[in-house]
């Protein structure tokens, strides 16, 4: 069914994500296995390689992420996406600032209204910066769009008939140990980053912070993998810590050049190293 969309209905992320893959999808692909029959991101944040794979050859896939508010809306694609779509339209529709700040002071709405208000917040708030407090708050400013794209009526179809043959839900990263078993599995991990100074420290995507312990409890888990026979993909940033861990469980390093998009100055934006980290 997904090779039948048109090519503007092709799916692709219909969230903005901080350090989202789509723009490193060409680094990629020689790395991709070939003959893998199930998928598994745990990390799942905006999904774009998720979302790529699945157009490219659709296969039945586990999609995991610590962040309910996010995985709400996964499923609200998934299984609503008419329904969805209705109330993005009213957002569209009301949308100015005082709007904007009415929509992130709410809490306790359907699952819908949810999935919804996240769409809508992500859309038109600052760089598309998922960011909460220590409450779990969702706490970014408004952005700088004229006319930002809330409702993307196509995108969201496209995206709901790749979810079809999935499976989403809240969960830790570990809990891929309890399914990803041997040579027919490819997991995907994109946890958050670790820091290459003390000001680049963000892991805010949740209340729950990820230090270098849960690190080193990532590298366990794919070492655990690995041991299976699962293909296990890894990315993060290009520091000795991460060599380290890695090389130590005979992973290959890859170096690769991401563009840095998410600064408060222009001018720090560019390109920065990166590493992808394979099993195989």
């Amino acid at each position: 069914m997904l090779s039948q969309l048109p090519r503007f209905a092709v799916p692709r992320p219909f969230l903005k994500w901080a350090g989202g893959k789509s723009k490193l999808i060409p680094q990629y692909l020689p790395y991709f296995p070939k003959d893998y029959k199930n998928y598994y991101e745990p990390f799942l944040g905006g999904g774009a390689i998720f979302f790529y794979l699945q157009y490219l050859r659709p296969t039945k896939a586990i999609l995991t992420d610590i962040n309910e508010e996010l995985i709400i809306t996964y499923r609200c694609v998934k299984e609503k996406v008419e329904d969805l779509i209705i109330l993005l339209r009213e957002h569209e529709r009301q949308h100015n600032r005082e709007y904007y700040y009415r929509m992130r002071a709410r809490i306790g709405e359907s699952d819908i209204e949810k999935a919804a208000r996240l769409i809508y917040l992500n859309r038109t708030c600052f760089n598309g910066l998922y960011r909460v407090n220590s409450k779990g708050i969702f706490n970014v400013p408004l952005g700088r769009y004229s006319h930002p794209k809330i409702c993307q009526e196509d995108l969201l179809r496209s995206c709901s008939a790749a979810l079809a043959n999935s499976k989403c839900f809240q969960a830790d990263f570990v809990n891929v140990l309890e399914y990803a078993t041997g040579r027919d599995d490819f997991v995907f991990f994109d946890p958050p980053y670790y820091p290459l100074s003390n000001t680049s420290y963000f892991t805010a995507y949740s209340c729950n912070s990820f230090h270098q312990k849960d690190q080193e409890r990532l590298r366990d888990a794919c070492a655990e993998l690995a041991s299976r026979g699962v293909r296990v993909m890894v990315c993060n940033s290009d520091c000795d810590f991460i060599r380290k861990i890695y090389t130590e469980i005979g992973f290959r390093i890859h170096p690769i050049k991401a563009a840095r998009s998410i600064n408060c100055n222009p001018k720090k934006r560019g390109f920065i190293g990166e590493l992808l980290i394979t099993s195989y």
